[in-house]
């Protein structure tokens, strides 16, 4: 019966230690070209979700368009695109998007905002 648990808890290590190492072994990539400039897309208002633009993705070297979507609104929570950043020596690497909070609901993320728990917000 010991014998039993120690190799299931063994297992169920093994497992998640798979599942963790290739987000934590992610590295960024930077490249050469900058993005061409983005495509105008077109989306309608809809109750409960937010628009995800489109933005120019990098694969099997060079661009290529992935669409904009709608993604279900999320109280209390900023949603922050995809996109290109360049830095100091001329190459591009890609900010993933994803929720931000926002406490305070002022469209600014938490983690950008000086006073996220402001009651007094403009």
């Amino acid at each position: 019966m010991f014998n039993r648990k120690v190799l299931l808890a063994g297992a169920m290590a093994a497992s998640l230690v798979s599942f963790t190492l290739p987000a934590a072994a992610a590295a960024s990539v930077y490249i050469d070209v900058a993005p061409p400039a983005p495509r105008i897309e077109h989306f309608d208002a809809r109750a409960g979700y937010v628009v995800v633009p489109g933005y120019w993705g990098w694969k099997n070297g060079r661009h290529h368009w992935v669409e904009g979507h709608y993604v279900a609104e999320r109280k209390g929570y900023r949603y922050e695109h995809d996109r290109w950043v360049q830095h100091d020596n001329n190459k591009w690497t890609m900010q993933r998007g994803g929720w931000g909070r926002d406490s305070d609901g002022d469209g600014v993320p938490d983690r950008q905002d000086n006073h996220p728990n402001n009651p007094n917000k403009q």
